[in-house]
């Protein structure tokens, strides 16, 4: 019984298991509500279709914005509430580049170069204000959120843009002879790659230690300043690459449209991974579970219908109870019941 008892304390207490939990109630409601055909899975015109792929596919975009914004938290204690925004600006880039009877007609890969430079300049802006000038992150990234748009308007002439790129669309579709959609593979490569540098480099290290104590991260020897940077430009270049996804998935940019809403979803799946909003420790993988939990309940709640104006006010309530279950507080509670239902077996024994 006491093995037992300490193999279930080390599964709880690991980092991922509230992230998972409120990924499998999501879940479960599906299976629930929607019967076994919520997870059916079937191959049409060489492509899977089911709302299982629908939900790695529309989240992949989210993953990765997650992934910069998880840097960005854990280094600053703040949010980049710019990169709806800058995604926005990096798809009107690429699509101005890569457009029908553009003038500035580029190469494909030139134009995705293009477009994730602009992302990682944006996101050298937002650092120079945080890390150098000391400006509050989001204060600092207000002026992207606000004026973004209006740079996009700019890149575009105020006038939607459209793609006749074949190559392109198979960014936000799937490539020739390969069934999982492109976007997947591409969060999927962020993920690794990032996760793998920062175990195996001293980087994640400073991050956390930066993250928790700047000051005395400095004394130590990681130069807070340049590691703070270095985030902040990382995450706009993801963002730079959520914003080719999501124009290419449309095959146009509609600067009014693109990213509009999602550093919201970002910040929130940063928070749904059991991630601390005050920086610090961080894992990745948890910001990741909670984007796709973010996706997965947005896919349940139009299945059952529920109107896209109507969205919002379901997925903050659910939002509400998962966020209350990862509170200390409801920690703190449930620890104080736990031992007065221990007392009282104790006694009655």
């Amino acid at each position: 019984m006491a093995k037992q008892s300490g193999i279930w304390k080390k599964i709880y207490k690991h980092h991922l298991f509230l992230p998972l939990v409120a990924l499998s109630l999501v879940m479960l409601a599906n299976l629930l509500l929607n019967g076994p055909s919520f997870f059916s899975v079937s191959i049409n015109n060489g492509v899977l279709y089911g709302r299982l792929i629908d939900i790695l596919n529309r989240a992949s975009e989210l993953v990765v914005l997650a992934v910069g914004m998880t840097l960005v938290i854990a280094s600053s204690g703040g949010t980049d509430i710019s990169v709806g925004s800058v995604s926005c600006v990096a798809g009107a880039v690429i699509v101005s580049f890569l457009g029908s009877g553009s003038t500035y007609a580029v190469p494909f890969v030139v134009g995705v170069l293009l477009a994730m430079l602009t992302g990682f300049v944006c996101g050298a802006w937002n650092g120079f204000l945080v890390a150098r000038l000391k400006i509050q992150p989001m204060v600092a990234t207000l002026i992207l959120f606000t004026g973004g748009r209006g740079i996009a308007l700019l890149i575009t002439n105020g006038q939607n843009l459209y793609v006749r790129v074949e190559s392109y669309k198979w960014i936000g579709g799937t490539l020739p002879h390969i069934p999982i959609p492109t976007a997947i593979f591409i969060a999927a490569i962020v993920v690794v790659v990032v996760t793998l540098f920062l175990r195996y480099t001293a980087t994640g290290l400073y991050v956390q230690s930066v993250g928790i104590n700047r000051k005395a991260a400095r004394m130590v020897g990681p130069n807070s300043t340049l590691i703070i940077f270095l985030c902040y430009a990382f995450c706009g270049m993801c963002a730079g690459i959520a914003g080719i996804i999501m124009t290419s998935r449309i095959g146009s940019i509609d600067p009014n449209q693109v990213g509009l809403n999602y550093e919201l979803d970002a910040i929130l799946a940063v928070a749904l991974g059991g991630n601390s909003l005050a920086g610090g420790k961080f894992k990745v993988s948890g910001s990741v579970i909670g984007a796709i939990t973010i996706q997965a309940l947005t896919t349940t709640l139009y299945a059952l219908r529920v109107t896209a104006d109507q969205l919002p006010i379901y997925k903050a309530i659910v939002v509400i109870l998962i966020v209350s279950l990862q509170s200390p507080e409801f920690h703190r509670y449930r620890r104080n019941l736990m031992r007065r239902l221990m007392g009282r077996k104790v006694v009655q024994g």
